[in-house]
């Protein structure tokens, strides 16, 4: 479980989930291409797919995610945000993070040298997720927050890179949710396997059925009166 902080969101809105059955709930999903992830699954099922059959009865869920999107465009999502929403989820920094990618390659005189420059990146970074977050829990309705997954680059030593620069930025979500009382969805250990994805960094079939499965545990078990932020990872 992550350190946990009480935060402001929710009182008005926290239920448990005995009482949750009792009424309609609706799921929305905010951010890219890990929950609209439709045009990468060759006509098979697709994050909202799944996740619209294994939610209980009475709950739905929406997407408002765009494949694409960066941070900044999870406030124009918020603009759509339908009646009736109850639960948010938010999967947002893959691509703010390819934006700077560049960095990877960029020649450096120390070791030192490079970290200092993956510094600026996660001091940015880590700005734009914490205003983007405030953003998100400003509608005061219970939410989750997504890591970014490690990706699946065919060659190994880039694919190790990345992921070692990638962790850096996931500090980033860990610690913002961690002091707001958010939970966090690892899709690092849910989507864990190279059948989750059907390139470097697209959820495949596989894979958007274990984040379904992980958002509606999510919906379904964590206890929103607490206050506490909880790592879920199944």
């Amino acid at each position: 479980m992550l350190a946990a902080a009480a935060g402001p969101a929710f009182a008005s809105t926290q239920t448990s989930f005995a009482e949750a059955a009792a009424m309609t709930n609706k799921v929305v999903l905010l951010g890219d291409s890990v929950f609209d992830n439709r045009a990468y699954v060759a006509g098979g099922a697709d994050v909202l797919a799944h996740l619209a059959r294994q939610l209980p009865e009475r709950w739905s869920a929406e997407l408002l995610a765009v494949d694409g999107s960066v941070m900044a465009g999870v406030r124009q999502q918020l603009e759509r945000l339908p009646a009736g929403a109850t639960h948010l989820v938010v999967s947002i920094g893959g691509n703010d993070a390819l934006g700077v990618s560049s960095v990877l390659d960029a020649p450096s005189r120390s070791v030192a040298d490079a970290l200092l420059k993956l510094a600026e990146i996660r001091e940015q970074f880590c700005s734009e997720y914490a205003s983007t977050l405030d953003a998100v829990l400003a509608v005061n309705l219970p939410t989750a927050v997504c890591t970014i997954y490690d990706v699946r680059y065919a060659d190994l030593d880039e694919r190790r890179v990345a992921v070692t620069a990638l962790s850096i930025l996931n500090d980033c979500i860990t610690r913002a949710a961690a002091t707001r009382g958010v939970a966090v969805i690892d899709l690092r250990i849910v989507s864990d396997e190279d059948a989750d994805f059907v390139n470097a960094i697209e959820p495949s079939e596989q894979g958007g059925g274990k984040i379904a499965s992980a958002i509606v545990s999510f919906v379904t078990k964590h206890e929103f009166r607490s206050g506490r932020a909880e790592l879920i990872v199944r």
